[in-house]
């Protein structure tokens, strides 16, 4: 978002009561060009999705040999392809997504759900991907864990981008791991679920820059992992939403631990 400064000399009236005529004309003018910033961002992401599901629609027709059989390279291209589009796909939704957060139009629907299941499903979603880096994936889930109100949905993207995090940024043989436990918070039961790796870790200084928006910790040309920057601060968002809150324990090389905690019974926002 817009920061926003007062003018120098402008902060007060004459009589001190208040920011001048002036001041308040340019604070309005900042707040609606973040409005439109906000709302182009929304429409341009929204407009974007269509184009590029038909192209991967269309790319997993040709994969499929429905048009007629690939040879091995045409079949690697193709697959490229496929890859490619929906990496730029999960960008745009992550851009549609903060776009919505920032123009407060993020809502979470409260229902009994059980995160066992979710955190299941976000393991089969990243099999694949753990089996061909060759990681170690546990996961650390007791049956006798409470059932939790919550948006399902809102919940397992806040899930999938910790672990696809966790994944990316550990190597080869290295472990991942998910695990969930009951805790006492400030509203009393809530759940408390860790998304941990023996990866590259982040520096002390940088946890707080990690969660803010468009933020790289790396940001050269060169790095090796590339995103929006919006993950955390979409991940954030909806924990906040959920009444819950997230955080992150890591140095350089020792590997990171995300933490975020859920309210069992968190009050219907």
């Amino acid at each position: 978002m817009t920061r926003i400064e007062m003018p120098p000399g402008g902060e007060r009236t004459a009589s001190g009561e208040g920011p001048s005529l002036d001041a308040a004309r340019t604070i309005a003018e900042l707040q609606g060009r973040d409005a439109l910033k906000t709302q182009f961002l929304a429409n341009i992401s929204h407009d974007l999705r269509t184009p590029l599901t038909a192209i991967i629609t269309h790319a997993e027709i040709l994969r499929d040999g429905i048009l007629g059989e690939l040879n091995d390279r045409q079949h690697e291209s193709v697959s490229g392809i496929i890859n490619g589009g929906r990496q730029l796909l999960d960008m745009v939704g992550e851009i549609l997504t903060y776009a919505r957060g920032a123009a407060n139009q993020l809502t979470v629907t409260l229902a009994p759900v059980s995160l066992a299941e979710i955190v299941d499903r976000v393991r089969v979603l990243n099999e694949s991907l753990v089996a061909r880096k060759g990681l170690e994936l546990d996961i650390d889930v007791p049956e006798q864990l409470p059932v939790i109100r919550a948006d399902r949905e809102k919940v397992a993207h806040v899930l999938a981008n910790l672990l696809g995090n966790a994944i990316d940024f550990t190597p080869s043989s290295g472990r991942v791991w998910v695990t969930a436990r009951e805790v006492t918070g400030p509203q009393g039961a809530a759940v408390l679920l860790e998304v941990g790796d023996t990866g590259i870790g982040i520096a002390p200084e940088h946890h707080d820059l990690v969660f803010q928006e468009f933020a790289q910790v790396d940001s050269s040309a060169s790095r090796q992992h590339h995103g929006t920057g919006l993950g955390l601060t979409i991940a954030r968002k909806l924990v906040e939403l959920h009444q819950g809150r997230i955080w992150l324990e890591s140095d350089v090389g020792q590997g990171s631990r995300f933490f975020f905690t859920l309210p069992v019974s968190p009050s219907q926002p």
